[in-house]
């Protein structure tokens, strides 16, 4: 927290884009917990369809919106298998509710061998930014009006992985997955 970090709740993130100057930004990792289950390399699953809470804070703030995607995150770590149904996955989403995080059960390389460890794997991740979406303040929003600004965000967060893509290695049959 000495360094500016704060949880992403409602009231930190509120807190950060209430300063009276403005110049500070919030930077929030949408899918979370439910999202880390299916890091697996090569998928390209958000959970972001039912994550409209940080809409209704940028539209209240009058914070504009940048869509932001990392190629090459997913690739870091080896995944143990856990469809969706699978004993794994179930256990997995109970200690999720339980304890508020996920579990996944990950591994990767080691610090003077590469078979097996928790050190990612060297591979590169690639960062892009896209344009920023302006966002009207607005006191009290309609669902209407959140429903609006999501569509536009996830129409924005989409063109900007198609733009990008084939630079970082995804094959053109691949695209975004929004659950």
């Amino acid at each position: 927290m000495s360094v500016g970090l704060v949880s992403a709740s409602k009231k930190s993130v509120n807190y950060v884009l209430s300063k009276e100057n403005g110049g500070s930004a919030a930077v929030v990792v949408i899918g979370g917990a439910e999202e880390s289950l299916d890091a697996h390399p090569g998928n390209l699953t958000l959970h972001i369809l039912k994550r409209k809470g940080f809409i209704k804070i940028a539209m209240k703030r009058g914070a504009h919106l940048v869509p932001i995607f990392s190629f090459g995150e997913n690739e870091l770590y080896q995944q143990v298998s856990n469809p969706k149904g699978s004993w794994l996955r179930e256990i997995q989403e109970r200690m999720q509710k339980i304890m508020g995080f996920a579990m996944p059960l990950f591994h990767a390389r080691g610090v003077f061998q590469y078979n097996f460890g928790v050190v990612p794997y060297r591979m590169p991740i690639h960062t892009v930014v896209g344009r920023p979406i302006p966002v009207t303040q607005v006191s009290n929003p309609t669902e209407e009006d959140i429903e609006a600004l999501h569509k536009r965000y996830l129409s924005a967060l989409q063109e900007l992985f198609e733009e990008n893509k084939e630079k970082y290695g995804i094959p053109e049959h691949k695209s975004l997955i929004f659950t």
